[in-house]
């Protein structure tokens, strides 16, 4: 009785092995299959919806960053946008004389990088675009809270997105940071949102003083810009 039993356990042992290999050769097939045409690794991630399984992921087209530029240079939200800029924004700095074509600019909360774009195109060639989320070409990750920059590294530094420092976990840090980062007699150019009281956002600034304000719209929305110099002493002084 106990050789049957044992013989009977060791060909159920036996198909339990057969069954197992099998499924680790079929899942092997699969994931390789998954790996056809598959392109290399790149720091650009794909314009493609969300992957639902993973060989969706990997077989997911990664799009070429200049590539994706070029594409959403071409969007008329992108045009208006970088227009908009162009209008009401840089002629103010300029007749500042705060926005030069030799001036060191960094846009925060620059998102996909239309600000940067667009002082590439006004003629600013050293435009810097920092974000939570990198963006290449035009964007490079960084924390606003804790900018990667040395003090005094900016003749400007510009805002566009009207919710940045408002919606900032620490406005107050954001502002500071700012202030920081930009030279002294340089400029910090924001937008906020229009119900926002523009002397509340000035109080934030402890070393910068407004030299302008004025309502304008930038790609549909109604907001309201501020012009900041540096002059690197506390207000209250």
């Amino acid at each position: 009785m106990d050789e049957h039993v044992r013989r009977l356990l060791n060909r159920v042992s036996i198909a339990l092995a057969a069954v197992a290999t099998a499924a680790l050769l079929q899942l092997f097939h699969h994931s390789s299959s998954c790996l056809v045409g598959s392109h290399p690794y790149s720091s650009s991630l794909s314009l493609a919806p969300f992957p639902r399984t993973s060989c969706d992921a990997a077989s997911r087209r990664v799009v070429d960053p200049d590539l994706r530029l070029a594409k959403l240079r071409a969007s008329p939200r992108w045009r208006r946008r970088n227009a908009a800029l162009s209008a009401a924004v840089f002629p103010r700095l300029r007749r500042l004389v705060l926005l030069r074509r030799s001036s060191r600019v960094l846009c925060v909360a620059a998102g996909a990088g239309q600000a940067v774009d667009a002082l590439h195109v006004a003629g600013v060639g050293d435009a810097t675009g920092v974000d939570l989320v990198d963006f290449p070409p035009l964007v490079r990750r960084a924390d606003p809270h804790n900018l990667p920059f040395f003090d005094g590294a900016f003749d400007v530094v510009l805002c566009d997105d009207p919710q940045a420092l408002t919606g900032a976990l620490f406005p107050s840090r954001f502002a500071a940071e700012a202030e920081r980062t930009v030279r002294l007699g340089g400029a910090i150019a924001l937008a906020v949102e229009r119900h926002v009281d523009l002397s509340t956002v000035a109080s934030l600034f402890k070393k910068s003083r407004v030299v302008d304000a004025w309502n304008a719209t930038l790609d549909g929305s109604a907001v309201s810009m501020a012009i900041l110099i540096n002059n690197g002493k506390s207000a209250k002084q």
